[in-house]
């Protein structure tokens, strides 16, 4: 017989354990069953960044269920002190485990490789995707209809939503705290246990706001944010491998499209079609693996750009890295000339081997209702009561030059000594 607990033992929650006699943490434990959900082991949480940070090598399977163990904490002690939330169990929770079932290969990679949405994709294979489907519809008629809500922030309890998916939401808790941990960035830790405290519910607008006292905490939670997007995900280095990766993927389409290619079904289909005209089997069919064995046959084919490209991948031979933000957009472009040129003498396609990319980011933004902070004299918005959080509003840029190490020495910044 099945035990009645499932035990995961998570490296920063501890062990996350699901009751089958609870109907809610049951469903759970067959929708992690799933293999759907079990494809998010073969997907990288952080995509290529694990050739900067060598330790970022978990998957979205363990971020889904931290973010649902996060939730589960926090909304299972608001219920506590608010018990007409409890009906609302099952869509949160649910919505934690499966919010990241449209991940692509490599993750957000994906996104910018082959243009596809994951929100849209989750959506699709929770409402196309049977054995998850029946398994929702079997607990409770229309939950999967309100997890759709949840995701697209329709769902009439804001707080279930904004648990999910807003500016202190339990996805953003666990990936910072995920991604701190296995890149070895300190700055990133987080305090879980006061930023929970800090939660509370508005019985009058219902939705989730923070309680004065937990101001600070808050504060540190939104500059760790700052941090690891500026010194983990807009990484140079990150920033190199994923557009080298773009690239092969780009220059295996056009050798598809000329006969010229060998690829497997899907990902055929991945490089063929646009996303939204995939099916649902072909969608789910490629991840991390699929496209590294892929590049692995790639490499030894004909055409030189294709075999260079999947090879500088494969043994991390990436792409240098300038940060070039604080010249002028002329001599960004100047630079980007040098390099063509370079390559051109080398015989290599520029188009393949030098680009430029820029990454905004914000460590705080007002997106969907932003953070509600509980005063006396009411609800109130938190950079109102936060100088350092209204230093987070402002937009930072970060422009690199990206570009093979052979041709480095050509590459001069007028400021650069001689």
């Amino acid at each position: 017989m099945a035990s009645s607990v499932r035990t995961y033992h998570d490296p920063l929650h501890g062990a996350i354990s699901l009751e089958r006699s609870d109907p809610v943490e049951a469903l759970l434990i067959r929708l992690i069953d799933t293999p759907a959900c079990q494809r998010l082991r073969r997907i990288r949480q952080l995509g290529p960044a694990s050739l900067t940070f060598h330790g970022a090598e978990s998957s979205r399977f363990t971020h889904s269920l931290g973010v649902m163990a996060v939730a589960r904490r926090a909304f299972d002690r608001l219920a506590r002190r608010y018990p007409e939330l409890a009906p609302h169990r099952a869509p949160v929770l649910c919505s934690a485990l499966l919010h990241d079932l449209g991940h692509g290969p490599f993750s957000h990679t994906a996104e910018e490789v082959f243009g596809t949405r994951h929100e849209a994709w989750t959506q699709r294979i929770i409402r196309e995707h049977l054995p998850i489907h029946q398994l929702l519809e079997e607990h409770q008629r229309g939950l999967a209809e309100q997890i759709r809500q949840i995701y697209t922030h329709t769902y009439p309890l804001p707080l279930a939503w904004q648990l999910v998916s807003s500016q202190l939401d339990c996805d953003r808790l666990d990936y910072l705290m995920r991604d701190s941990y296995f890149t070895g960035a300190s700055y990133g830790r987080l305090d879980l246990d006061r930023i929970l405290l800090a939660m509370d519910y508005d019985p009058r607008s219902r939705q989730l706001v923070v309680g004065y006292k937990g101001l600070a905490a808050i504060e540190h939670y939104l500059m760790v944010r700052y941090f690891m997007y500026a010194q983990i995900y807009n990484h140079p280095k990150n920033m190199a491998a994923a557009w080298g990766l773009e690239r092969t993927l780009h220059r295996a389409r056009e050798l598809l499209q000329e006969n010229n290619l060998w690829a497997d079904g899907p990902m055929t289909a991945w490089l063929h079609r646009a996303p939204q005209n995939l099916t649902l089997e072909e969608y789910l069919a490629v991840d991390d693996g699929t496209v590294t064995y892929h590049l692995q046959t790639w490499r030894h084919h004909s055409d030189p750009v294709l075999a260079d490209l999947c090879r500088r991948f494969l043994d991390r031979d990436l792409f240098k890295a300038l940060d070039i933000s604080s010249c002028q957009p002329g001599e960004q472009l100047e630079l980007q000339q040098q390099a063509a040129a370079a390559l051109q003498a080398l015989g290599w396609p520029p188009a393949y081997y030098v680009g430029i990319r820029v990454s905004r980011s914000r460590g705080y933004t007002l997106y969907q209702r932003g953070i509600k902070l509980l005063t006396q004299v009411g609800l109130r918005e938190i950079s109102q009561f936060s100088p350092l959080i209204q230093t987070l509003l402002q937009t930072s840029q970060r422009t690199i030059l990206i570009y093979p190490r052979e041709v480095g020495a050509h590459i001069r910044p007028k400021n650069s000594p001689a």
